[in-house]
């Protein structure tokens, strides 16, 4: 009979087919939530609690993208086309009793520098998207991990920045289109001017030059 050999078959399957997923885990294809609370202003109380996917794996690309580092290399903000910007930080160490992290906003006005939002963010979080920041405006974060106490905050990490004007974003992407079509407009006319040149004038010269002889 064939079903014993076919039963222990599908015992060999089911077992090769539950090892990869026990090893893996429940939870290892989905990346974890990083909670953050934002506090609207400087002393804000309270703040909804709010989670967001980590963004693993981004690169500033040169076009899209502008990377501005803290003095120690630590925290990196990366200013999009689009006037928003990407924080992401590396995990500090010691690890043992991080708590979360503090976000520290301001930007500097005509006369003094004014707080924005401040956000707390978990300990398993390694990044945080400002989706929206004012063009012409020098910005200055600050990202200071948080421990359980009695182990003593280590100094923050701050950038600053500045973003250009979406009106000069845009006055410089339409000075780019334009530019490449004269230059494309160039080359066309200067095969035009070789192909006259070589095809039309040639074969006229030519004749004049018959005729003399005879």
């Amino acid at each position: 009979s064939l079903l014993p050999p076919f039963l222990a078959f599908l015992c060999f399957l089911a077992t090769a087919l539950r090892a990869p997923l026990a090893q893996a885990g429940p939870g290892a294809e989905e990346p974890p939530w990083c909670p953050y609370k934002v506090s609207v202003g400087e002393g804000a109380a309270g703040g909804r609690l709010c989670f967001r996917p980590p963004a693993r794996g981004f690169q500033c690309a040169a076009r899209a993208c502008r990377a501005h580092r803290s003095p120690g290399g630590a925290l990196v903000a990366n200013v999009l086309a689009n006037g928003s910007v990407l924080l992401q930080w590396g995990p500090p160490r010691p690890a043992a009793g991080l708590r979360g992290f503090a976000l520290n906003c301001s930007w500097d006005g005509t006369y003094t520098r004014f707080p924005c939002d401040s956000v707390e963010l978990g300990a398993a979080c390694r990044d945080y998207l400002l989706p929206e920041a004012h063009g012409s405006v020098r910005y200055r974060l600050c990202l200071q991990p948080r421990y359980a106490p009695p182990r003593p905050a280590p100094p923050a990490q701050c950038v600053e920045f500045r973003l250009e004007p979406a009106a000069m974003r845009d006055i410089v992407v339409a000075m780019t289109a334009v530019g490449g079509s004269i230059c494309v407009m160039l080359v066309f006319i200067c095969l035009l001017v070789a192909y006259i040149t070589e095809n039309l004038m040639s074969p006229a010269l030519g004749g004049a030059g018959a005729a003399a002889a005879a």
